[in-house]
């Protein structure tokens, strides 16, 4: 069947979608073959890591130099293929006990966590986990008095005693915990996204830029020049 014949039949339709070089038809041809292999593989990076979207772009310089602005991070499920060292059901090491066994995870000890604040919806934060709290728990004596502000007891803390078990976050580069200001109280399993598994280098700058596009006034962070 020659391009300039009308196709018959469904069977001869597909043939011809196929094989013709007619232009219009394979840009289509192009487009949907691109648009299915990008789906394929956003399928199966789901199936491993049990966590949609399975990998989030950074945005933010709070956990260099470990984690850099526009590194593409690749999330699962904190529960999949947890370490023995993990805090009981959570599937996340803390940086305390990380510390005793020499679990590492970007450069530093404990696992780096994906989480919604509060359990609100916007921007997830990628914080490492540094330590469990109790509900009520007086931790002020757990910190490291590098990353308390000078305060001299629980209650120049704030989130001091607990309101609730969860995990003290701070980012790498951050001088406190996040705790101790109005991002988020004690991060409760049930917040958590998923825990970071590896960074690929500028690659979530492709993200970072759609995003920008789409998002008139927001803060740049598409490099240019």
């Amino acid at each position: 069947m020659s391009d300039e014949s009308e196709p018959e039949g469904l069977r001869e339709w597909f043939h011809w979608f196929r094989t013709t070089d007619h232009g219009a038809v394979v840009y289509v041809r192009e487009m949907g073959m691109s648009i299915a292999a990008v789906l394929l593989v956003g399928l199966l990076l789901f199936a491993v890591s049990g966590v949609w979207p399975p990998m989030v772009a950074v945005e933010s310089g709070s956990m260099e130099p470990n984690m850099n602005v526009g590194d593409l991070v690749f999330v699962m499920d904190e529960q999949r293929l947890a370490a023995d060292a993990a805090h009981a059901g959570t599937g996340v090491v803390t940086y305390k006990d990380g510390r005793e066994v020499g679990y590492k995870k970007f450069s530093d000890y404990g696992d780096v966590i994906i989480f919604r604040a509060d359990n609100e919806s916007g921007t997830p934060i990628i914080h490492r986990a540094r330590f469990w709290v109790e509900e009520g728990e007086n931790w002020y004596d757990r910190t490291n008095p590098d990353h308390i502000g000078g305060a001299d007891n629980c209650r120049e803390l704030r989130n001091c005693p607990a309101p609730h078990a969860g995990f003290i976050t701070k980012g790498d580069n951050n001088p406190q915990y996040d705790q101790l200001g109005p991002l988020t109280e004690p991060v409760k399993p049930a917040w958590i996204v998923g825990s970071a598994e590896f960074g690929i280098p500028k690659l979530g700058y492709v993200k970072l830029c759609a995003i920008e596009l789409q998002t008139p006034g927001r803060q740049p962070k598409c490099p240019v020049g």
